[in-house]
């Protein structure tokens, strides 16, 4: 519903338009999606009832897997659900109070996974740049606090993106929105009001955290390598950078999707506007999926557990 004002609107809701351009195609669209959407609640599922299970693997990278395992179900499960019902059932309304949760948890849980992302840098520069006291640095009371401090920066970071908007915006051109959740440059350029603070905001979070948490995981990876360069043996540098196999592809699987997804869509302007939408959920949707197959792939005591329950689970009763 709208309340007139001159030519702009006061919006209670908005309308989400979906994938724009292939509106003939959601029905299709749906079965690649859902079934993506399955995978990767079923994998980091997965992944986390393997680390309950397993003690040896109550260890510190894995409870910050464990963490990327829960905020990758946020992340999916934030934008999926509503997705699949614009496909499925023509749901494209969205209350406005609704599409500022979303925004907030898309916005905030990408943040914390970033966060994550960085300690983990941590835990695999204390392991191997300092592993005598590894086991006395990175306790569990650490382990837990480095989340926690993820996770506050992420709601004090992408808290005030709503609320700006809720304060500062109430005037929109229309209530469309051409995408298919509600991203905050796609609600803030629909506003009749100035957008300067916003806008601003916008960018400086994404510096604070895209920038300067890759910079900081870039540095530690700097002195990880100049310590496994000073080991004696070719053997053992290549077992001391097997442990950081998986931190690294998963950093990969993060921040690429991201990178690709904003460089099209500021400075591809010819590229069509179902490119830009298709991208910014596979942006929310790859890293899910491949998270726990990287770390299965790639973490021994991982997929020995896991090869043991399907082995379990073969076996005639």
């Amino acid at each position: 519903m709208f309340i007139s004002n001159n030519a702009c609107l006061v919006p209670t809701s908005f309308w989400l338009t979906g994938i724009p351009g292939l509106e003939s195609l959601h029905i299709w669209l749906s079965i690649p999606f859902s079934s993506l959407y399955l995978v990767a609640v079923m994998g980091n599922i997965t992944i986390l009832a393997v680390v309950k299970v397993e003690h040896s693997l109550h260890q510190p990278m894995y409870f910050f897997l464990c963490m990327l395992a829960v905020i990758d179900l946020v992340l999916s499960t934030s934008t999926m659900p509503k997705l699949l019902g614009i496909f499925w059932f023509g749901a494209h309304n969205i209350d406005l109070d609704a599409c500022l949760a979303q925004m907030f948890f898309i916005h905030c849980f990408a943040t914390v996974e970033s966060g994550i992302f960085l300690a983990m840098a941590f835990d695999r520069y204390v392991a191997i740049c300092d592993p005598l006291h590894h086991t006395l640095v990175l306790t569990h009371t650490v382990v837990c606090r480095l989340g926690l401090a993820a996770f506050l920066r992420g709601v004090l970071y992408i808290g005030p993106l709503p609320l700006m908007i809720r304060l500062r915006l109430s005037l929109y051109r229309t209530q469309i929105i051409d995408h298919s959740y509600c991203e905050h440059m796609a609600v803030v350029t629909l506003a009749c009001s100035d957008t300067t603070v916003n806008n601003l905001y916008g960018m400086g979070i994404g510096f604070l955290v895209l920038i300067l948490d890759s910079l900081a995981i870039t540095a530690s990876y700097v002195m990880i390598f100049r310590a496994v360069i000073r080991l004696a043996t070719p053997v053992a540098r290549l077992k001391t950078l097997g442990t950081c196999s998986s931190h690294i592809c998963a950093i990969l699987v993060f921040y690429i999707p991201i990178a690709v997804s904003s460089l099209t869509h500021r400075f591809s302007h010819h590229v069509p506007p179902h490119i830009h939408i298709l991208l910014a959920n596979f942006y929310l949707l790859i890293p899910p999926i491949l998270n726990p197959v990287v770390y299965a792939v790639c973490t021994k005591k991982i997929r020995e557990r896991l090869l043991h329950i399907l082995k379990a689970g073969a076996q005639p009763r």
